[in-house]
């Protein structure tokens, strides 16, 4: 039995909100290619100190809800010592230990077995850094 590795990298413009962004059709178009109908695991990660990859709903307020969870328990206010960037910007950097910066999703069949409503979404409350690159790998 040979494994099998395969990768490839993103670049997802988000603006200047804090936003989340669904990842999921970007993640099974890469899968079409890279799994070709066989089993494995499908890994997302974001090389972003200030950024992170969550497996959630969308499209019904969860993702609005993530976001104000998150601007509740991570103000951007002067607390932070991480002091550059806009204000309150050190509570960008402290985001991936809530949001983990990467998600592992089994494949099965080609494609991500994730539950009805589950989504891969890219979670960025960073302002300062519209563009970010988030990898997809394949092992299977």
């Amino acid at each position: 039995m040979s494994a099998m590795f395969t990768s490839s990298v993103l670049t997802i413009t988000t603006g200047a909100e804090e936003t989340v962004t669904d990842l999921t059709r970007e993640c099974e178009a890469f899968l079409a290619d890279a799994a070709a109908g066989g089993d494995g695991l499908l890994n997302v990660f974001v090389p972003h100190a200030t950024a992170g990859v969550a497996i959630l709903e969308t499209g019904a307020g969860s993702d609005d809800d993530l976001l104000a969870a998150l601007r509740e328990l991570l103000p951007a206010d002067g607390r932070w010592r991480h002091r550059h960037g806009s204000p309150g910007h050190g509570r960008d950097h402290v985001l991936p230990a809530f949001v983990a910066p990467h998600a592992t999703v089994p494949v099965i069949g080609g494609r991500p077995q994730l539950g009805t409503w589950q989504s891969i979404c890219l979670v960025d409350t960073n302002r300062d850094n519209p563009r970010r690159e988030v990898r997809l790998s394949f092992l299977g």
